[in-house]
């Protein structure tokens, strides 16, 4: 949640030893047939889902688990596998909190680590965040099954402006087995879900419907942002890893958006797919440097712009 500005930060050409030299992963079907280069031409998209089982205000009327079944129901219906990451301490006192996450077990999508609390490395320091990561995996590991848990989301994607604090978390997260989620698509939809709520507390629907329009003009053209940065960078797309939350607004727009990154040609593909891509290597292996990886560091390396961000709703929205 709330990453938005830190996916712009840190800049430095260190990021992205040799992601230029990174090739796509190869294809499971046959490359000579038609319908093999055809999905081999489209670039996927891993969705990631954060601060489950609860994130962001309800809005009247609202129940977390119509949230997480609807946004379940439209990834069924198109197919697209999502991972989420958990805070332990979200939702306590809903009685519906559990049942979220037992939805979406049952769907057979995985859980991983995002701490306990969703504390800020750049405010609580390396002991601390990492006492909140361990203190998160008794509840994942009690929901998880045997699924693979060991995936990882830096709250606010703060990975530590400090290096010494951030090696310091890597080596821990290391050591616990952990692969980092990294982020290469984002559009802020966590800030919607806080602009319907108060249009929905205010019955404003005329301020919803505009919502609904910046919502997924946003999306196409951060979609399109990665793909640019990606392009520049490296020559060619990555399998992006779009981050999302299990929000009320999300969960009323989720067919729309999927139908949005259809009609865009983008696939979609697990997060162990997506991050076997070598631009993901610091991710998987916690030994080397960080911060993790990002397109606007490698574009950055490469002397090239970075565009602006699209603009996410205010405060002043229904306020």
């Amino acid at each position: 949640m709330h990453g938005w500005k830190v996916l712009t930060a840190g800049l430095t050409a260190a990021l992205v030893a040799g992601s230029a030299l990174a090739a796509p992963p190869s294809e499971r079907s046959t490359p000579s047939s038609p319908a093999a280069k055809t999905r081999s031409a489209r670039p996927r998209i891993a969705l990631t889902f954060d601060d489950l089982p609860a994130h962001g205000p309800l809005p009247v009327g609202g129940d977390r688990l119509v949230i997480a079944r609807t946004i379940l129901a439209a990834l069924a219906a198109h197919h697209a596998p999502a991972f989420g990451f958990m805070n332990a301490t979200f939702g306590a006192g809903d009685p519906n909190a559990p049942r979220v996450l037992a939805a979406w077990r049952s769907a057979g999508l995985p859980i991983g680590n995002h701490t306990a609390g969703h504390v800020n490395l750049d405010t609580v320091g390396s002991t601390a965040f990492l006492a909140d990561v361990l203190r998160n995996e008794p509840a994942i590991a009690a929901v998880a099954g045997d699924s693979d848990w060991h995936w990882f989301r830096y709250p606010f994607l703060a990975e530590g402006q400090d290096a010494s604090v951030r090696d310091t978390v890597r080596a821990g997260l290391r050591a616990r087995g952990y692969r980092i989620a990294a982020v290469t698509m984002s559009f802020g939809d966590y800030a919607w879900n806080d602009a319907f709520a108060r249009c929905t507390a205010r019955n404003d629907t005329t301020a919803i419907a505009t919502l609904e329009t910046s919502f997924l003009a946003a999306a196409r053209a951060q979609a399109q942002r990665s793909r640019d940065l990606a392009r520049a960078a490296l020559g060619r797309d990555i399998p992006y890893v779009l981050l999302l939350h299990l929000g009320a607004f999300d969960a009323r727009m989720m067919p729309r958006l999927l139908d949005l990154y259809d009609q865009m040609g983008f696939g979609f593909t697990t997060l162990p797919e997506a991050e076997a891509d070598r631009f993901y290597a610091g991710s998987r292996d916690l030994s080397q440097p960080g911060p993790t990886a990002t397109l606007e560091a490698a574009a950055y390396a490469k002397g090239q712009p970075i565009p602006a961000n699209a603009p996410l709703p205010t405060a002043e929205v229904c306020a």
